[in-house]
């Protein structure tokens, strides 16, 4: 049983995430690889709407998704995109990043060697994981203008949609605390932690919601 408290320090987690950054088009568009298709769903719409001319998929696979994405992760969201009507020549696949650092540096390496202009990069990323995506590729990649984001939905929805409550909140308590981390590691840039937004990841942390936390040493994962 999930306490109505541990509700209420997810959503005031998700909530922090969502960056409210206007969609507009760019030079292209990142999608994060990652056990959502949603992601793809999203990139795709996107692309329909003009948004961008190109797509990046990165991401290998991981043990979460080895099983039902065995051709790697970037690889079945291009299938997807596809599938719903991206042209296959504008949907590239960076097939080896684990690691949202990795996301961005191999992405940004492709790209160059794709001869792309990129000024701005629609960042497309899991709903509870925007804000840390914008960090990350601000931190390695500045010179661009990054627009983040996911998937409009609740959190009621999405933990309907991946059918594991405590999964997802133990998601945002690990990306809640990357954000507090990885600056003083050099992982993604510094960003203002309001007090109610550190006490609810507390909380939650202190009620169990664990399994998706690093030791604060850890290195990126």
């Amino acid at each position: 049983m999930i306490s109505a408290q541990a509700w209420a320090d997810a959503q005031r987690l998700w909530d922090f995430q969502q960056m409210g950054h206007d969609v507009r088009p760019c030079s292209v568009a990142i999608g994060l690889g990652s056990h959502d298709l949603g992601v793809a769903d999203t990139t795709a719409d996107l692309y329909h709407r003009g948004m961008m001319p190109l797509i990046v998929f990165t991401e290998a696979t991981s043990r979460t998704t080895r099983d039902r994405m065995p051709r790697g992760e970037a690889e079945h969201y291009r299938e997807r995109a596809i599938e719903l009507g991206v042209p296959a020549d504008a949907v590239l696949v960076e097939p080896r990043a684990r690691n949202t650092g990795e996301n961005i540096s191999f992405s940004r390496a492709l790209l160059e060697v794709q001869r792309a202009s990129v000024s701005s990069v629609l960042l497309v990323s899991k709903p509870y994981e925007e804000r840390r995506a914008y960090a990350t590729a601000r931190k390695l990649w500045p010179e661009v203008e990054w627009v983040s984001v996911s998937t409009p939905m609740t959190l009621a929805d999405y933990v309907d949609s991946i059918g594991d409550a405590r999964l997802v909140l133990d998601m945002l308590a690990g990306a809640q605390q990357r954000l507090m981390i990885y600056p003083q590691q050099g992982f993604m840039i510094e960003q203002r932690i309001p007090d109610a937004v550190a006490a609810a990841y507390e909380r939650l942390r202190d009620a169990g919601f664990t399994s998706r936390l690093v030791p604060d040493t850890a290195e990126r994962k």
